[in-house]
């Protein structure tokens, strides 16, 4: 079997894709100042990237399998299979304006600014998502048609709309209006910091988590498709056990069928009879969000409870099932 290339990001997703990593495998290893990793399975090659680089790396297939923010993916155009939502990194990427603006929303500044032939200027590091975004609006087709809005950087000038401009960022977006631009594309949890620099949230333009993508020919190549599902059979199982609790606790005959009734569960509980008579152990997996109803009931017809986070949940059949197809 080939060796598989594996991309994970540096920075921001850093921390919790290391948690993942170590639910998923039970040896990961980075040392110091390294980029890095060594996982359990020699057949897979880890190594440190910064996130806006790894769709377009993938893509060209320097990297067989990358950790990415789903939003990157779009920004770069990269021809890759997004193939598991790794649910976490969530971000929603907006734009925002000074809160004394009348305007409400980004199509009637385009219009306003059109109509006064004033120049517009947003900033942004997702200079292609902002630019296919503002193409889109009502308001600059009636006044641009498919006039590309200038993008601007300081190595490069794309389009020939110069009367809206996009110009690259390169951190503290927010900062920048109204002095240096009009609006800006950015990215926001919670939108507490751009609240700080008086700017409101006009627009969302897209949200995103961290995905695991693949290259395309990679995934067809019979040598290195067994590795990579073992991949996604992997970390799908480790995405899965952050949401579940495995609990086991001991109930009377006389309340089993009663705790059965009441009891959710993944698949059907496992009763086993206990060395006393007339006892039952139960040992199940139920959902997070609903482990909080279970403990009234549980309390008044159960026993000895107890309860494990498990690292994994690996639907087998399942992941078979998609290998098949």
């Amino acid at each position: 079997m080939s060796e598989v290339r594996f991309a994970i990001p540096k920075g921001s997703l850093e921390s919790a894709t290391f948690k993942l990593l170590e639910n998923s495998w039970t040896k990961v290893n980075r040392k110091d100042r390294t980029y890095r990793v060594y996982l359990d399975d020699p057949k897979i090659i880890v190594k440190m990237l910064r996130p806006q680089e790894i769709p377009t790396l993938v893509s060209e297939g320097l990297y067989d399998v990358g950790i990415t923010g789903k939003d990157w993916v779009g920004e770069t155009n990269s021809d890759v299979e997004p193939i598991l939502d790794l649910e976490y990194g969530k971000i929603r990427l907006v734009i925002a304006f000074p809160d004394k603006y009348r305007y409400k929303n980004l199509d009637e500044m385009v219009a306003d600014y059109a109509k006064k032939k004033k120049v517009l200027r947003i900033s942004s590091e997702y200079l292609i998502t902002a630019s296919k975004f503002i193409k889109n609006l009502k308001s600059y087709k009636k006044a641009f048609g498919n006039k590309d809005p200038l993008i601007v950087t300081p190595w490069v000038r794309l389009g020939n709309n110069k009367n809206v401009q996009i110009h690259l960022s390169f951190g503290a977006t927010e900062a920048k209006p109204p002095e240096d631009v009009d609006a800006i594309m950015d990215v926001t949890e919670t939108g507490t910091t751009l609240k700080q620099n008086k700017l409101k949230i006009v627009d969302e333009v897209l949200t995103s988590t961290a995905h695991l993508i693949v290259n395309k020919k990679s995934l067809k190549d019979p040598t290195k498709r067994e590795k990579i599902f073992d991949i996604v059979t992997l970390m799908r199982g480790a995405v899965q056990g952050r949401k579940y609790l495995h609990i086991y606790l001991n109930v009377r005959e006389n309340n089993l069928k009663k705790l059965l009734v009441q009891m959710p569960s993944l698949k059907k509980p496992t009763v086993s009879p206990l060395s006393e008579n007339g006892w039952y152990g139960i040992n199940t997996v139920v959902r997070k969000d609903e482990f909080y109803k279970l403990i009234p009931k549980l309390r008044k017809i159960a026993q000895g409870l107890v309860v494990h986070e498990p690292r994994q949940i690996l639907e087998l059949e399942e992941i078979k099932r998609d290998e098949e197809n």
